[in-house]
């Protein structure tokens, strides 16, 4: 097992996870994946990025109606009554994090990525959450046009989806406290200032200053 250091990052739909990602990932001079991790799950498997966009962070139940096709292939097994088989999009993206935790030092966003590896000594799970009036503001000021009604609603649709994706492939709780080193509320410090409170926590339980920045 390498010596890598990986920081995983659940979150809330609209609570700026991502955002506040990004920014961990050049405080401590690593690799960012997020939407990423499709592409290179496209390219380690072979198969179209169009399978991975469909079933991203979305539970078997989810996928159902996703591949209406019944297609025929000689590939065995891998292909269900409705296309692709979901546990096989699943595998196909656990191998690439992974391949990835194995290879270099990275922030990792969404897709069961603190399960998949639980195993590695020093990775670190946060889970960002916010009330809901904070996500919604920030959903209203990223989509043009769109109502207050239609951005709970797609809060509400979007963490639905996640929270049954994660809940189906692992044995923790989306969202839950417990099932992650770090849960912290956005709105209190914003996305700067959480950001870098996550950054001290992860160097103070890693015991750094072992970990250093790259030049």
């Amino acid at each position: 097992m390498n010596d890598n250091l990986i920081i995983t990052i659940g979150r809330q739909f609209g609570s700026g996870g991502r955002e506040i990602g990004k920014r961990l990932a050049d405080l401590f001079g690593i690799a960012y994946y997020d939407k990423e991790l499709i592409n290179e799950a496209s390219k380690s498997s072979g198969l179209s990025t169009e399978y991975f966009e469909k079933a991203d962070e979305r539970a078997p139940s989810a996928l159902l109606n996703s591949f209406s096709i019944n297609w025929l292939t000689g590939a065995g097994g891998i292909w269900g009554d409705g296309g692709l088989s979901n546990e096989y999009i699943f595998k196909f993206q656990s191998d690439v994090i992974r391949h990835l935790a194995e290879t270099q030092s990275c922030v990792i966003v969404g897709r069961c990525a603190d399960y998949i590896l639980r195993q590695y000594p020093r990775c670190y799970n946060v889970f960002i959450h916010a009330p809901l009036e904070d996500r919604i503001e920030r959903i209203i000021s990223r989509s043009h046009g769109m109502t207050r009604k239609e951005a709970i609603e797609l809060a509400e649709k979007k963490n639905k989806l996640r929270a049954s994706y994660y809940n189906f492939y692992t044995d923790k709780g989306w969202g839950v406290a417990s099932s992650y080193d770090l849960s912290i509320d956005s709105s209190i410090l914003g996305s700067e200032e959480t950001a870098i409170f996550i950054r001290d926590f992860i160097q103070k339980k890693d015991g750094m200053p072992k970990w250093e920045k790259k030049k």
